[in-house]
């Protein structure tokens, strides 16, 4: 599936190829809550690297590397500098994979059949997780990558 994605303000737009569109996992850590997820959580997906297209007007776009335990993180977070929009993630660990913000795409994503909720350990205590049927917890990671759920419930596109 083709997403395409932009920011606010319009200055960066970007598409890029996914076979994982489901917005299924929900991340509460203290990074992607800060600087992605205004309810208290960030949703990431995934997409090839080797298809990002991106359009900047001015250059707007720009990248930073978080800060975790006092040990700068590998993973370089894309966002507009104009606006703040926070556009996608890529982490040289995995070159071949972008991982684009559901709160950043244009495009009709469809609807998940359930709700990964990850990194519980860090969600600060206003944060009302939702639970019953179709909302799985983890107090880190999960079970399954991205690509591992979307397989296991027959929406990988191939």
């Amino acid at each position: 599936m083709k997403l395409e994605g932009s920011c606010q303000c319009g200055a960066v737009s970007f598409s890029l190829e996914s076979r994982t569109p489901y917005p299924f996992m929900r991340c509460y850590c203290s990074i992607c809550r800060k600087t992605d997820g205004g309810g208290g959580y960030a949703i990431n997906l995934m997409g090839e690297a080797d298809s990002l297209q991106v359009q900047d007007t001015g250059g707007s776009k720009s990248s930073f590397h978080a800060v975790i335990d006092d040990k700068e993180s590998l993973a370089e977070r894309h966002f507009c500098s104009d606006c703040g929009t926070s556009l996608w993630l890529w982490d040289p660990r995995w070159p071949e994979l972008i991982h684009p913000l559901a709160s950043a795409i244009d495009t009709p994503l469809p609807r998940p059949p359930e709700t990964v909720h990850i990194m519980l350990e860090y969600k600060p205590s206003w944060v009302e997780v939702p639970e019953g049927p179709g909302h799985i917890h983890f107090q880190r990671y999960p079970e399954l990558s991205i690509e591992d759920w979307h397989k296991s419930h027959g929406l990988y596109e191939t």
